[in-house]
């Protein structure tokens, strides 16, 4: 008797996603590769991005967060903290009940968002909801690792695993 998650390995079965929304932010190399291997996922998929001179593809297009999108099944990654539109898109982010919200950015640089959404009078308590970096560690610098690091992390968080080769 074979499980339902072999099965699923096997390709007998198809895997079961739910209603995941993967929400990337701002038009990048990152939200390409995220949007893409997000629809492979299962998740519906959703490029916010406020500059729509910047944007083409198939997925779901919007100005900025939402809450008719960034609900509990949502997944909210911020794919460039230099951009002007950082504070706002946050905070928008922040005033929906979306499941996880990121930032993008290395341990080596200054977090950009906090002090965006401090200026922004963000309560130090929904500041402290955005987690950075992003993704599991595994040493990715290309747009197409940062994206896998970033899904197989956001799969083991809804999985409650903390990733690794540690079962």
């Amino acid at each position: 008797m074979t499980s339902l998650a072999c099965d699923m390995a096997q390709g007998l079965v198809p895997a079961e996603t739910g209603d995941r929304t993967l929400v990337a932010v701002f038009a990048s190399p990152v939200a390409e590769f995220l949007l893409h291997f997000g629809q492979d996922l299962g998740y519906r998929t959703v490029l916010v991005e406020p500059d729509l001179t910047r944007i083409g593809g198939v997925h779901q297009l919007a100005s900025s967060v939402d809450p008719s999108f960034a609900d509990p099944a949502a997944d909210v990654v911020v794919t460039d903290h230099d951009r002007p539109e950082l504070g706002p898109i946050l905070k928008a982010a922040l005033d929906t009940r979306a499941r996880w919200i990121g930032v993008m950015g290395s341990v080596r640089h200054a977090a950009q968002h906090i002090p965006a959404l401090r200026a922004l009078d963000v309560s130090e308590e929904q500041i402290a909801r955005v987690r950075r970096p992003i993704g599991l560690n595994i040493g990715s610098k290309s747009p197409a690792e940062i994206a896998i690091s970033t899904l197989a992390g956001l799969i083991a968080d809804r999985n409650g695993r903390p990733g690794g080769f540690t079962f």
